[in-house]
C-alpha cells in the first residue's frame, strides 16, 4: 500500500491524495499544484481564469463515479 504524505500549502497541510476528482479539470488543478506551475501562474498580473477553466473540463470531461 502506497503512504500518503500531505502536502504543506502556505502553512496548511493539504492532501491532495485523497481528495477525489469530479473531472478532468480537477486532475489538471491537482498536477499544476504539485508541480509548482500554480504558485508562478499566481505571481503574474490579472486572473488567469484558472477557475473557470477547471469547472469547464469538469463538465466536458466528468468522471463517472463508483
Amino acid at each position: 500500500m502506497k503512504e500518503v504524505k500531505p502536502l504543506e500549502d502556505d502553512g496548511a497541510v493539504v492532501d491532495f491524495n485523497i481528495m477525489k476528482s469530479k473531472g478532468f479539470g480537477d486532475t489538471v488543478a491537482k498536477f499544476t499544484k504539485s508541480t509548482g506551475i500554480k504558485k508562478l501562474v499566481d505571481k503574474l498580473p490579472g486572473d488567469c481564469g484558472c477557475q473557470k477553466r477547471q469547472s469547464a473540463l469538469n463538465k466536458i470531461f466528468p468522471y463517472k463515479n463508483k
